[in-house]
């Protein structure tokens, strides 16, 4: 970027700033929902729970739900990923 460009786009730098912060984030984001050791830290949680009885069964039934769908989703991807490659 030259001296010109660059002293034009200063007044942009905080959007770009911005942006790349935001790009970060989502990042992370996408790295949390698609490791497959928080889900299964989740579920170590929910059984402590119910052992524990802070949670009733029916909290503890859906949130298992949606932690095994989530898995499963996640390897359905990853399976996919393996049949779109050629051998």
């Amino acid at each position: 970027m030259g001296l010109i460009s660059g002293l034009l786009t200063l007044p942009l730098a905080p959007v770009r700033g911005t942006v790349w912060l935001a790009e970060r984030i989502q990042e992370q984001a996408e790295d949390e929902l698609y490791d497959e050791s928080a889900i299964r830290q989740g579920l170590l949680d929910l059984d402590a729970a119910r052992q524990a009885g802070t949670l009733d069964e029916d909290e503890i039934a859906a949130a298992e739900d949606a932690l095994i769908e989530r898995l499963m989703w996640i390897r359905g991807l990853a399976g996919e990923e393996s049949h779109g490659r050629i051998e």
